[in-house]
């Protein structure tokens, strides 16, 4: 999509990935993120009136994110939303694929009937860096062919965000240590990619692979390994056992749509 458009307003909706989970923290306590990272951009190319909100909350499922936010961003009248959700439900077991896709639609059409230029995402590839990957990804791969659709039939007012087909995500320092949410390297990234999405020229290729790591011990990765069991994979699973989510009773990180500058 070739847009090169001035945006006056932009909105995020969406879960953990929007809010920034694990980027750089702020001086008010919450995560910086690669959202608050393109509205500063666009903030930039305005002579000051730029506004954002952030309505997405970390552990949102897709029908959470279309009955809580999305009515409010539509709502705002703003000229430009990024749209990320689905996740969560193909990580839960039992997911119900096609639900995803009708709440995602849903949000779509919504967003789009409002006006606004929409920017949605694929997922980055599960099974190239993920223990167990490989289970999720017929789901994520048929989640990829529908958000991929509805920019098509968008008429140019959506596009998507390719990660699944970008290689430099397999690499663990794009991942905070819980291995689910981006560093701020990664977040960095993603600024960049919606950035040039948008028709924004990049400084450089957000793809291009990061240098070579340093070799690590079998016994530093066995050390490494174990303090994610304990400290990210056991309390992740006893969320999803006792049907509780990181995100329960917290408000959005910026809910209304106010003057920015980054």
């Amino acid at each position: 999509m070739e847009n090169t458009a001035t945006f006056t307003s932009y909105v995020a909706v969406g879960d953990s990935f929007t809010e920034g989970m694990c980027d750089d923290l702020l001086p008010d306590g919450h995560y910086r993120g690669w959202a608050d990272r393109v509205a500063t951009a666009l903030a930039a190319e305005q002579d000051g009136g730029f506004r954002y909100a952030n309505l997405a909350v970390r552990g949102k499922l897709i029908g959470q994110i279309c009955d809580e936010q999305v009515g409010p961003a539509a709502a705002m009248g703003t000229d430009l939303v990024t749209l990320a959700g689905g996740l969560n439900d193909v990580l839960r077991p039992g997911c119900d694929i096609a639900h995803v896709r009708e709440r995602f639609g849903v949000a779509a059409r919504t967003l789009l009937a409002g006006g606004a230029t929409v920017v949605m995402f694929t997922s980055t590839d599960p099974s190239r860096r993920m223990p167990g990957g490989t289970r999720l990804l017929p789901a994520v791969l048929e989640l990829k062919a529908f958000v991929e659709g509805i920019a098509r039939d968008s008429g140019g007012r959506a596009v998507v965000v390719d990660l699944f087909s970008a290689p430099c995500f397999d690499d663990p320092r794009m991942w905070a240590e819980d291995r689910l949410h981006l560093s701020a390297e990664g977040h960095r990234r993603v600024a960049v990619a919606v950035l040039e999405a948008l028709g924004r020229p990049a400084a450089q290729d957000w793809r291009i692979p990061l240098p070579p790591p340093a070799p690590q011990s079998r016994t530093a990765k066995l050390g490494a390994d174990l303090r994610w069991l304990r400290s990210h994979l056991g309390p992740w699973i006893g969320r999803r056992l006792t049907g509780r989510s990181s995100g329960d009773g917290r408000p959005p990180k910026r809910a209304e749509l106010l003057p920015y500058e980054g």
